[in-house]
């Protein structure tokens, strides 16, 4: 086996979206549209077994401390080999070499990533996740996902406090007439 891990090009896309959506249409995952792939390819990772794309997982920044690892999938033949776990390494990796402090999953599936050191959270304590892509969600608000967190940072802090000369300060949630809403504290 010839594994290796990689950043997702553009002549990727197309197999990324028929693994993805694979999955998907036995409902273990959200389907992916080609243009959300295309758009979003910068955040993509891919694990090949040769040329052959074995599996992929995407880096998606919310905010500057906030990060999702989603569109993780692995082929049926490259599965139990550990793929999975290398590429949800490589994502971390890539979330601290960004400087992110939080990545997150959405999954059906908390096990898996409560192995990898992820732990359970409430989704309404990612009010940027919710009220930025949730929302455009055909299962909102009723979402089967669950949310797990892991702090990168030894104490979930951002690592860098200002942008653009504003201090970026905790995010603070204060009623709304459907339920929270987020309020920047900057």
């Amino acid at each position: 086996m010839d594994i290796r891990i990689e950043k997702a090009t553009i002549a990727d896309v197309p197999k990324i979206h028929k693994l993805v959506n694979d999955f998907a249409d036995r409902g273990e995952m959200l389907h992916r549209s080609l243009a959300e792939l295309y758009e979003n390819v910068r955040d993509f990772m891919v694990i090949r077994d040769g040329e052959e794309l074995a599996g992929c997982a995407s880096v998606h920044v919310v905010w500057a401390d906030l990060a999702e690892i989603k569109a993780v999938a692995v082929s049926e033949e490259h599965q139990d080999q550990g793929l999975g776990q290398t590429l949800m390494q490589a994502c971390i990796e890539e979330a601290r070499r960004l400087g992110i402090a939080t990545v997150f999953v959405l999954t059906h599936k908390p096990g898996y990533y409560e192995k990898l050191g992820f732990q359970l959270a409430d989704v309404m304590h990612l009010p940027r996740k919710v009220w930025g892509e949730c929302l455009r969600c055909p299962k909102f608000p009723h979402c089967n996902e669950l949310a797990l967190v892991m702090h990168l940072q030894p104490d979930g802090s951002a690592v860098w406090t200002q942008q653009g000369g504003v201090t970026v300060q905790e995010l603070d949630l204060i009623p709304a007439p459907h339920g929270p809403r987020p309020r920047l504290g900057l």
